[in-house]
Order: C-alpha cells, then sequence, then structure tokens
C-alpha cells in the first residue's frame, strides 16, 4: 500500500537484532491480552463457536473491521496486528489511520483517474492522498449480533478524481465458522492436535444514488484487507495459474515500491513464495488471469498456517487499477495482493512491522439499487507440523518443508528497498 510512504516522516530508529527479536516477542501476546487493552479505547464485540475456543474481535467504531482472533479462548495465540502505540494515543492522522485489523473493508481504486483518495485534478503524491474518512475514522452501526455473528452497516457519500459522486450503503456480515462448517470449506479434516479458528466477512455494497454507475466515469470495488503478526520465518504462498505470458500476462505484478528482490519472492512452478518477515517493504500483486481463489502463509516460529479464500467469478471481470498515475487501462488491476512491511528509507522506522493478503471484489457497474458482494475468509491453523503438511498442500499445492524452504535465510541485507515508486 502507497500510505508506507508517510514512514518517511517518522522518527527514525535504527533496525538492529534486539529490534527484530522484539517483533517476533510481539507475535506471542495472548487473545486475552489483546482484548483487554482494545476495551481501553473502543467498543468490542465477541463473537465465538459453540465451543469457546475460536473467537474473534470486532470493532464496531473501527469500521467494523475483525481486530485479531483465537484458536484457544483467551489463552490462545492472537492472530492479528494491533498498533497499540496508535490506538492507545486516541490521536487521528491526517492521511490515514493504521489501526490493523485481520479483516477490515477498504474500497477501491486507490490510485488513477477514478481515484477515491485523491481530489479531482490535484498530483498523485503523497501530500494530497487521503484514505477516505469513511473507511478510516467513522464508524460502522451495529444492526443485529448473536453469539457467533454481527452484522453491521455503513452508508457512504464518496466523490472520485474525476468529479464523479457515488452515494453508497456497505453491509457487512461477520460470523465465526463452527468446526464442521470450516472444514467443509477447507475440502480437508486437520488432526485433532491442530488448533483451528475460521471466520468470514460477507461485504455487500449498494448503490444507493440515483445514478448508474458506468466505466467511463468510474466504478467502485470492495477490498478486504488482513494484516498480521510477522516472524522471521514467515513465508506468504500464493498458488496462481500457470500458463505462457502471451495468453495470461506476466505472473505478478511486483513493482508497486520498486522490484521485490529474488531472495524474497520466488515462483516454483505454480506457486510464489514471498516474505513476509516485516523487515522490507515490498508488494506483490495478481491479476484476474492469474489469481486463485486461495491464499496464504505459513509461521514457521508459532507453527502457524494461515489461508485466505474469496468468492472469485468464475467469468472474466474487470477489476480497478490502483497505480498512481492516470492510467492507460483502469480496469487492469489486481485480484489478490499481498504487502510487507518494513522501512521506507534507512534508518525509519516501519509502520508496524506487519505483513497482508488482501482480496478484491471486480469492479462494480451498477444502476441504482444494484449491490455487488464479496467473501473474504480467514483460517488458522495451529500445531506440530507434521499435521499441518497435508493441510498445505491439499490448499496451497507445497508441503511445509516446501515452504520453508522456498525462500533462503536473508543475511547483511538492507532492510528496506533500494528504489520505491
Amino acid at each position: 500500500m502507497r500510505y508506507v510512504k508517510l514512514l518517511i516522516a517518522v522518527a527514525s530508529i535504527t533496525i538492529s537484532a534486539d529490534c527484530l527479536a522484539e517483533k517476533t516477542e510481539m507475535a506471542k501476546v495472548t487473545f486475552g491480552d489483546d482484548v483487554a487493552f482494545l476495551k481501553k479505547h473502543t467498543d468490542v464485540v465477541l463473537l465465538s463457536d459453540t465451543s469457546g475456543n475460536s473467537q474473534v474481535a470486532v470493532l464496531p467504531k473501527m469500521q467494523g473491521r475483525i481486530m485479531t482472533s483465537s484458536a484457544e479462548g483467551t489463552k490462545g495465540l492472537s492472530f492479528g496486528w494491533l498498533n497499540r502505540e496508535l490506538i492507545s494515543s486516541g490521536k487521528i492522522a491526517q492521511h490515514i489511520n493504521v489501526y490493523g485489523g485481520e479483516d477490515r473493508f477498504w474500497l477501491g481504486p486507490e490510485g488513477g483517474q477514478f481515484s477515491i483518495f485523491f481530489k479531482k485534478d490535484v498530483p498523485f503524491d503523497l501530500e494530497h492522498w487521503f484514505t477516505p474518512a469513511p473507511v478510516d475514522t467513522e464508524p460502522f452501526e451495529i444492526i443485529a449480533k448473536s453469539a457467533n455473528r454481527a452484522l453491521l452497516k455503513k452508508n457512504i457519500q464518496l466523490e472520485n478524481y474525476s468529479g464523479t459522486t457515488f452515494a453508497l450503503r456497505v453491509d457487512r456480515d461477520i460470523r465465526v465458522l463452527e468446526q464442521k462448517e470450516a472444514i467443509e470449506s477447507l475440502g480437508v479434516t486437520p488432526a485433532k492436535t491442530v488448533k483451528m479458528v475460521a471466520f468470514e466477512s460477507s461485504n455487500k455494497m449498494t448503490n444507493t444514488g440515483d445514478k448508474a454507475w458506468e466505466k467511463e466515469t468510474g466504478l467502485l470495488s470492495i477490498w478486504i484487507l488482513g494484516m498480521f503478526n510477522p516472524s522471521p520465518k514467515t513465508t506468504i504462498v500464493v498458488p496462481f495459474n500457470a500458463g505462457p505470458e502471451d495468453k495470461l500476462g506476466p505472473i505478478v505484478n511486483d513493482a508497486y515500491f520498486g522490484k521485490v528482490p529474488a531472495a524474497r519472492l520466488r515462483t516454483k512452478e505454480n506457486v510464489l513464495f514471498f516474505s513476509g518477515d516485516g523487515q522490507y517493504r515490498s508488494k506483490i500483486g495478481l491479476s484476474p488471469q492469474r489469481a486463485r481463489p486461495v491464499a496464504g502463509s505459513y509461521d514457521a516460529v508459532n507453527k502457524v498456517l494461515t489461508i485466505v479464500q474469496y468468492n472469485k467469478p468464475d467469468r472474466p471481470a474487470d477489476y480497478v487499477n490502483s497505480m498512481w498515475e492516470i492510467q492507460k487501462e483502469p480496469y487492469k488491476g489486481d485480484v489478490v495482493n499481498s504487502y510487507n512491511d518494513g522501512p521506507a528509507q534507512p534508518g525509519a522506522k516501519p509502520l508496524g512491522p506487519f505483513y497482508e493478503l488482501e482480496t478484491s471484489s471486480p469492479a462494480a457497474a451498477m444502476k441504482p439499487g444494484g449491490t455487488i458482494s464479496h467473501i473474504h475468509r480467514t483460517f488458522h491453523l495451529q500445531g506440530p507440523e507434521a499435521d499441518l503438511d497435508p493441510i498445505a498442500k491439499a490448499l496451497l499445492g507445497v508441503t511445509i518443508d516446501e515452504i520453508k524452504s522456498a525462500l533462503p535465510t536473508i543475511r547483511g541485507e538492507p532492510p528496506f528497498p533500494l528504489s520505491s515508486k
């Protein structure tokens, strides 16, 4: 995400082995610890399955985001990344408020002539980039809730770079899945030694205005982003559709912040491996021709396998383009993205650190009253590697050993991109 350029303005620190060790320990905070912290600063809606082991924390005042989750109740590992410093400060940042969260609602496109992050005719630079308040600081309204489910809504007014106005309603249906339903969605049954939490957000966007949304004047898309705690041995795994570039296009877009070094991004047959250590600012994206309806990661320190699923349409569809420029192809954007945090320049402070798994809906060309939906589902599975192995193989197409050996130990490398855009 482009907002990480804000790091340039943050006080500099030296990235050291001690700092990395401290961040690794942060990944071991319990769910109970995080919930207790959050309750001091905002309203928290706790959802769980019938066992009480699978739990998630939903924050209505922070755009209805799923902040974090656990597979073992309050004593379990907290899987979502929280920006404790920002949350506890009570301050509102000017360009974006990066609170964290495993499933947070955004809208695209970010850049281009149909951007909703830049006002009409301003330059595409950090000074003029602002996250729309409805997906940054404004609360969502809870309209119903139960033990395992919460329904939220938000009415939104927006104007894009070209001057087109949008009136819309967003509905979020958040659920914790029972173990049986989670297993059905995975298509594989974990061993009893594996602890699992599974949850999803079903997101609906409705055109509540009196004008149709058309490609010529700009379209919107639903964009769900999950922010997770990194470790020195976290590897992001993204299966893709193999095939020649003259038919399917490039395998991956890795030019967001300068080309990703080969040691941090590798391809093996039909799977991408991308470092999620939170120490090098970089981002990748896959087109609709390449993307599959699944992505994931493996944290070898905490032995956590994360799987993300989403409802990718079977038919070809347009996706908004978020590059910061006047675009020749504004509907040739990415479907799946992954971001790894890190310093924006030598000595700068990382935003997190964290890493992200992101999915987007198609661009929404809709008449008044029309709707589009996007489902984003997250699984965390924690247990012995031997028992996680068949799950990784079934869902991601590779074994745990293949994931662990895909990227070499990164040593002597500056913790920032040598070039950026």
